[in-house]
């Protein structure tokens, strides 16, 4: 995938585009299917722009003491944590100017951040408070990268022994492993044309919705699709999304959460939405896009209904089950906040 290719393009077909356009309605619409419908507020953040300005909102996550961190590439502050009622309680980062991938991870009892930076190749492990305490430079040891700028990770997991597996979504689609202390351990994935392959491996995390079967679920963006692998890199299936550009998996108890950058059938034309499968792989909701239909056990080509997002880049759920939208070349706007409804 060429990125700079893409901003160009997508930027080019939002001229004249109007990026919230439900404004001023009142909450009472309801989006998405089934269990999973909610109302959206377009104003949660009360940031001041003029203070703490965003540019692509990439990531968010929920941490420990329910706060909302949120990873901009606005290096005026890269970093911005919030309550769940979009109050800014404070905000730190100005060294991340490709911030792209956040995760947090309970280490011991205490919660760290692991960036991934596009525009410095590396991975940056942090307290949530900004206190560097680790960097993965780009993986030369693997013997499938002549330089830095060949790798480009969006995307980290991190599993229960501390186990570190990035995600090299915008440089040659491997995933690599590490060890928690940064030990090189191996990779899998890469380009194709074989099923375990993967293109444009924007996202990665650890399912252990099965306890006796964890395994990881890696994002092939362009191929519409996530694929399962288990912790050693095998693969197992493919999840087929058809028409569905989605993000990083997202788990919250049984669910996966996912945004979808954009619709197959409406390229460039801000035409994302958001899915949620179910423990079994199942897309049992879209909000903003159409109802989920099965034939033969197949899904059917998904797209954008209602245009409440542009380009929705991530998801974060709270322990309210509230979910959170960043949104990527979207106009600098702030976080959306979908709240469940009967």
């Amino acid at each position: 995938m060429d990125r700079r290719k893409f901003v160009k393009n997508s930027s080019l077909a939002m001229a004249g585009l109007m990026i919230n356009p439900i404004d001023g309605l009142s909450q009472e619409p309801r989006f998405g299917h089934g269990p999973k419908r909610y109302k959206i507020d377009t104003r949660w953040s009360q940031a001041d722009v003029s203070k703490t300005p965003v540019n692509d909102c990439h990531e968010m996550v929920q941490d420990a003491k329910g706060r909302i961190i949120l990873l901009t590439n606005e290096t005026k502050n890269n970093v911005m944590i919030y309550d769940k009622g979009g109050k800014l309680l404070s905000y730190w980062g100005t060294t991340y100017p490709g911030a792209h991938g956040l995760t947090l991870f309970n280490e011991n009892g205490t919660d760290v951040l692991f960036i991934c930076d596009n525009n410095r190749h590396q991975v940056i492990k942090t307290t949530v408070d900004g206190r560097e305490l680790m960097v993965l430079d780009y993986p030369k040891e693997a013997g499938i990268y002549s330089k830095a700028d060949e790798y480009v990770p969006t995307e980290t997991t991190i599993a229960p022994n501390g186990d570190i597996f990035v995600a090299d979504g915008y440089g040659k689609d491997y995933i690599l492993h590490y060890d928690a202390k940064g030990k090189f351990l191996g990779y899998f994935g890469g380009r194709g044309a074989e099923s375990k392959h993967l293109k444009n491996a924007h996202g990665v995390c650890f399912d252990n919705r099965d306890k006796k079967n964890p395994c990881l679920i890696v994002t092939s963006r362009e191929e519409n699709a996530f694929k399962r692998y288990d912790l050693k890199g095998n693969y197992l299936n493919t999840i087929a999304l058809p028409g569905a550009w989605v993000c990083r998996p997202v788990i919250k108890g049984d669910y996966l959460y996912a945004a979808v950058l954009q619709s197959s059938d409406r390229p460039w034309q801000s035409s994302g939405f958001i899915t949620i499968l179910d423990k079994n792989n199942k897309v049992v909701s879209n909000p903003g896009g159409n109802e989920p239909v099965y034939k033969n056990g197949v899904l059917q080509p998904l797209t954008q209904l209602n245009p409440l997002f542009a380009y929705p880049h991530d998801v974060c759920v709270d322990d309210e089950e509230n979910i959170y939208v960043a949104q990527w070349n979207s106009r600098k706007v702030y976080p959306y906040k979908l709240t469940p409804v009967v």
